[in-house]
């Protein structure tokens, strides 16, 4: 076998390499590998892993976080200072003792990392309202994302890219669902109130303008009949006017006449009376004309001022019913807007008061298990430090008794009091036994005793010997019945009453 190998990793892969010759482990791009040292690759290469975190935010709300983060070891960057280089180092020598022996299967990793992104998204979502995480998301992920970070470092991991989704409703508590319906519900009673207000507006200034149009054109009506009425009885007046001059101017010429023709005279009577009368008819006539021009001017203003009153009265009818069947609606929009923000508030003030409760439960749990975890760690440092003197008494007493163990465990012993302890110990195991002897004989008296010596003596047979078990066997039988209560089997014998002689 060759001595050594040259072996060299890709750009994406780093030589870990252990045995003869290595404290821990040496990481390298290309080396020489030695007998008794064994070189593994491992790849550097980022790794995406894609969760669906379910979470529940401090309201009690449940809700799933899709993610997916690329997570991977820590690298030395070119140009990076030589405390910095140390650090990344060590990081990576993290990533290839803890997390590189894993890589072949690849669900522990992913394991692990889902645990740790689990653990820290819970943790910090159960201090947020579902507002809070829903509004800032990017301040959501940050926090996510250092926590996350955090935990990593001890694996020589580091996030590459972190990209946190939209939140999702888990099935059976549709809480966005919802949402979204209430904003699209007010967005179209917003635009229901928008579009009634605006037909009313727009109703409401066609009545008035139509309303304007009939009283300007009733005024320019009338105003264009009185100029007329006016201009008639002008003419009139100018009419009367030039016959009356032309009357005087006859009236002077007829003097003229009469006084110099009397035959005129009778002529000129017939004439007066003929002027007197038409004089008296053109007035007369004029004073008729006169009378109904004013009464048709008055029927026309009576005419105009009914239509007036009565577009008047139409259009703030109209405006009112309106106005009223808005205000209405408002109006219950109203109440059913303070009714839904009533019990919004009381279910905020009941979360809030859970939430402050719970709160409480957990910092009193939590000083309770500091507490604890306290009184652990001095009981814990108080038997350190009393194993620790205990040890140097030890090694003490060992260097004083010259290196000795046994004399060493033989005065700790008495001096912890464990020979008096064994012998009490001992003395309670036979405190109150009440041992009972019985003897067994074999009727053959001191004769047969004697005579069993001589045949001894002379011979000492094999059957003498197999009736010495015999012999055994009675008072092993008795024994065992008064300890324990249980009869030799019938075809062995059967044991003595009580009170029988033995």
């Amino acid at each position: 076998s060759e001595m050594a190998t040259f072996r060299v990793a890709d750009a994406s892969e780093y030589l870990a390499i252990t045995g003869w010759g290595i404290d821990d482990v040496k990481l390298a791009k290309k080396a020489w590998v030695f007998v008794g040292q064994q070189c593994k690759k491992f790849s550097i290469s980022p790794v995406n892993y894609e969760f669906e975190v379910h979470a529940m935010s401090a309201e009690k709300l449940p809700f799933i976080l899709p993610a997916v983060f690329t997570i991977g070891p820590k690298i030395t960057a070119t140009g990076a200072e030589a405390s910095d280089k140390r650090d990344l180092e060590a990081q990576l020598l993290l990533y290839a003792k803890l997390i590189a022996p894993l890589h072949r299967s690849r669900s522990h990793v992913h394991e692990l990392v889902k645990g740790i992104i689990e653990g820290e998204t819970r943790v910090l979502a159960a201090d947020l309202t579902m507002e809070e995480i829903f509004k800032g998301t990017k301040t959501f992920k940050e926090k996510v994302f250092n926590r996350v970070q955090l935990e990593l470092n001890q694996f020589g991991l580091v996030i590459y890219n972190a990209n946190v989704k939209q939140l999702v409703d888990v099935p059976g508590h549709e809480y966005f669902s919802y949402l979204g319906q209430k904003t699209q519900q007010d967005a179209a009673n917003q635009a229901k109130v928008d579009v009634a207000e605006a037909r009313m507006k727009g109703e409401v200034g066609a009545k008035e303008r139509e309303g304007l149009t009939r009283q300007n054109a009733a005024k320019v009506d009338a105003e264009t009949k009185v100029l007329s009425v006016r201009q008639q009885g002008q003419g009139l007046k100018e009419e009367a006017k030039v016959k009356a001059e032309v009357q005087v101017f006859e009236n002077a010429r007829e003097a003229d006449i009469a006084a110099a023709k009397a035959e005129l005279a009778m002529k000129k009577a017939g004439f007066d009376k003929q002027a007197k009368v038409a004089e008296v008819e053109a007035a007369k006539a004029v004073a008729i004309r006169e009378a109904e021009l004013q009464m048709e001017v008055e029927r026309k203003n009576a005419m105009r001022q009914t239509e007036k009153l009565k577009a008047e009265q139409l259009s703030k009818a109209t405006v009112q019913y309106e106005t009223q069947v808005v205000q209405e609606s408002n109006a219950l929009f109203y109440s059913r807007q303070k009714a839904a923000e009533a019990a919004l508030f009381e279910q905020m003030r009941t979360a809030e008061a859970r939430k402050a409760q719970a709160d409480a439960q957990f910092f009193e749990q939590k000083m309770a298990e500091d507490a604890k975890l306290y009184a652990k760690q001095k009981e814990a440092e108080s038997l350190a430090l009393l194993g620790r003197a205990k040890t140097e008494y030890a090694a003490s007493m060992l260097q004083a008794l010259g290196g000795n163990y046994y004399a060493l465990r033989d005065y700790l012993m008495i001096d912890g009091g464990m020979y008096t302890e064994m012998a009490s110990i001992n003395a309670g195991a036979v405190n109150g036994m009440q041992p009972k002897i019985s003897i067994w004989s074999n009727g053959a008296g001191a004769d047969g005793a004697a005579a069993n010596a001589g045949k001894e003596a002379a011979g000492g047979s094999a059957l003498q010997q197999v009736a010495g078990v015999y012999k055994m066997l009675p008072p092993l039988l008795s024994t065992v019945h008064e300890q324990t209560g249980m009869l030799p089997p019938a075809w062995m014998g059967a044991l003595p009453k009580d009170g029988a002689a033995n």
